[in-house]
């Protein structure tokens, strides 16, 4: 009896403590279909109806927000009544509390600010092809310095959407220019209830207000003018993909935990309505290109139009380029059109691309999967392979009279390390413990091992100790009863 205790005790603490000191895995927004990853070191910004509570954002930090559902501000909470009119921007008619989020901006005279806004519509949600954000930065006059909007499109499927605001210091932009306080305007367009479907997948969610992450970013001014004319060549034949053995690797689920990779041939799985990130270090001179294969299906059943999406995203996330594909079950395969090679110049150009490629740093590349996929051919997954080069040669950076927040993030630098087929990263070097030192969650099995392995040192402690206190009773009673 005492042995069956001390194996069921032994067992608990397994079980017990190993989990507890695991990372958990990310909240499930669908079945199997991974969340989107907020950055781990987010701050709260709750979203004000108009500039009196704007929350102020300071570049180099991330924040997470929410925005309303313009058709649930109808009917605001008392709390909600009470922020109305207060200080709000010109030009807001009549649109109700809710259907627009403001945040603060304090910036100087002489630096560029980016401000990245990404909306998360809910697994499910029922969305128009017209459903979407616009992101504007204003000044406390109401002047437009830049607007930017999104959409979800013609797959009307659940996805990231993001849009981007700027104060920028151009020749050609006369306004905008003073140093004082600024507003960025987040709104909610389109038709669409954006509702979603519940726990389980049973019944629609009440809540439907988007989640959203806002990323703002200063660059700094430079030490020496820099030319203003935009390269008028650059090599825009279509490159040829890069054809060897994929690599595996395992895509991340937001911007900030978006997987490290190379030029080179990657493999990974993607299901219908997940959204997949990978970031690719670009430096200044170079030339970024980029496809995607889907691979077929178990079965051919229909059509599903814009299944398939491909964005590339400059540094402070905006939309560089994009390509999308139909799907009617047989392998496809799609390629981002060619885009310039990046050039501090390149900002002065009248349009995008060009006019996105100003930066060196981290370029992401960014595939959705549309949810209807699984409706004609299957929950999956699917295969994926992407193609990357990056071609061009490597020029000298424009000269930054001071770091950018965050510090160092229009540098290039060391690469991140790529994940290896084995899900640790390739060429890391493990620790004394076995866990790689780079890896958080081999640090936690590591962790988990010690805490088990300490518990179950204690309970073979105390059994040892009951053992050899039952040995010295029964000694004792023999001593007594020599007969016994």
């Amino acid at each position: 009896m005492w042995r069956a205790v001390v194996r069921s005790t032994v067992v608990g603490a397994v079980l017990c403590v190993a989990p507890a000191v695991l990372p958990g895995r990310a909240a499930v927004a669908a079945p199997d279909v991974p969340a989107y990853a907020f950055a781990a070191d987010v701050r709260s910004a709750p979203a004000a109806t108009g500039t009196g509570g704007a929350v102020r954002l300071e570049p180099g930090a991330t924040y997470r927000s929410s925005l309303k559902d313009p058709e649930q501000s109808r009917s605001p909470s008392p709390e909600q009544g009470q922020g109305q009119g207060q200080g709000e921007g010109e030009g807001q008619g009549e649109d109700k509390a809710g259907a627009k989020a403001y945040y603060r901006l304090e910036l100087d005279g002489v630096s560029n600010v980016y401000v990245s806004v990404t909306a998360i519509p809910r697994p499910g949600a029922a969305l128009s092809a017209g459903d979407g954000i616009s992101v504007s930065v204003q000044d406390a006059d109401s002047v437009r310095c830049s607007s930017d909007s999104v959409t979800v499109g013609a797959s009307r499927s659940a996805q990231p959407l993001t849009a981007w605001g700027a104060r920028e210091l151009l020749p050609s932009k006369k306004l905008c220019r003073k140093a004082g306080t600024y507003y960025v305007v987040v709104e909610r367009i389109g038709t669409g209830s954006g509702a979603g479907t519940g726990e389980g997948g049973t019944g629609l969610s009440t809540d439907r207000s988007w989640d959203l992450e806002l990323a703002p970013v200063s660059e700094a001014p430079l030490e020496k003018a820099a030319a203003t004319s935009v390269p008028e060549t650059w090599n825009s034949a279509t490159p040829t993909p890069p054809v060897a053995e994929p690599v595996p690797v395992r895509g991340g689920a937001g911007f900030t935990e978006a997987t490290a990779v190379t030029e080179g041939v990657r493999s990974d799985e993607i299901l219908p309505g997940q959204t997949l990130f990978y970031k690719v270090p670009v430096d200044w001179g170079r030339q970024l290109s980029a496809g995607v294969d889907l691979g077929s299906a178990d079965k051919n059943s229909g059509y599903v139009v814009d299944a398939l999406d491909l964005t590339l995203y400059n540094p402070v996330r905006a939309d560089v380029k994009d390509a999308s594909i139909g799907y009617g079950g047989s392998q496809k395969s799609v390629a981002l059109p060619p885009v310039p090679p990046v050039s501090y110049a390149n900002r002065y150009a009248p349009t995008d691309p060009t006019s996105s490629l100003r930066f060196a740093g981290s370029y992401y590349l960014v595939v959705h999967l549309a949810e209807q996929v699984a409706d004609r051919f299957g929950e999956g997954p699917y295969a994926l392979t992407l193609r990357v080069r990056v071609g061009g040669s490597t020029q000298a950076g424009p000269g930054y009279a001071r770091q950018s927040a965050p510090r160092g993030f229009f540098d290039v630098g060391a690469p991140d390390p790529e994940p290896s087929a084995g899900g640790g990263t390739a060429g890391g070097r493990a620790s004394a413990d076995g866990a790689s030192s780079g890896d958080p969650a081999m640090r936690a099995v590591a962790v988990g091992g010690i805490g088990t392995g300490s518990v179950l040192l204690m309970v073979l402690g105390i059994w040892t100790l009951a053992a050899r206190r039952r040995a010295a009773a029964q000694i004792r009673v023999k001593a007594q009863n020599p007969t016994a």
